[in-house]
């Protein structure tokens, strides 16, 4: 049987074997070589806006929240609003107080600009000094600042890199 890269993630229980999805791992019968939890549960309830939280596997930043009340037999909802930081998508959750929702581990890194090709970033990381591609940010006066030698903020998440800031 063929070792293949699987990556698993805890709340779809879906298997991604280089960018394709599957069903569930066992019916693929491929050796799983890592499992990468790149998110932790937390109380719907403690959340704030700003923070960021998981919708449909994207990182979302919360710019809405509200709760409501509890009635007679029920319990407190929360309505949260989030944009999507790949897509800028507006989301929307409804979900239970005491429920608990995936919030995003983050990483923070410092990186360089090595090239700009079209729509492609080209990164070093300046601690470990490899090398990868990023899309190009889709903000326009993040994008004119982009050059070669430039010092990038850039976030890494369990979908992507994305570029937030020049230093």
């Amino acid at each position: 049987m063929e070792e293949l890269e699987v990556i698993v993630t805890p709340l779809t229980l879906r298997c991604y074997v280089i960018g394709k999805s599957f069903s569930l791992c066992e019916r693929r019968k491929a050796t799983i070589v890592r499992k990468i939890s790149m998110s932790k549960p937390v109380d719907v309830g403690s959340i704030k806006v700003g923070q960021y939280i998981l919708i449909d596997d994207e990182p979302c930043r919360i710019v809405e929240y509200e709760k409501s009340k509890p009635g007679k037999h029920g319990a407190a909802k929360a309505r949260i609003v989030a944009i999507g930081l790949f897509t800028e998508q507006k989301k929307n959750v409804i979900s239970p107080v005491d429920a608990k929702i995936e919030v995003p581990v983050i990483e923070k890194r410092s990186g360089q600009v090595i090239s700009v090709m079209g729509d492609m970033v080209q990164m070093m990381d300046l601690e470990s000094y490899e090398t990868f591609e990023t899309p190009m940010p889709k903000e326009s006066e993040l994008s004119s600042k982009l050059n070669s030698g430039v010092k990038v903020e850039y976030w890494k998440m369990s979908i992507g890199i994305k570029i937030m800031r020049t230093k």
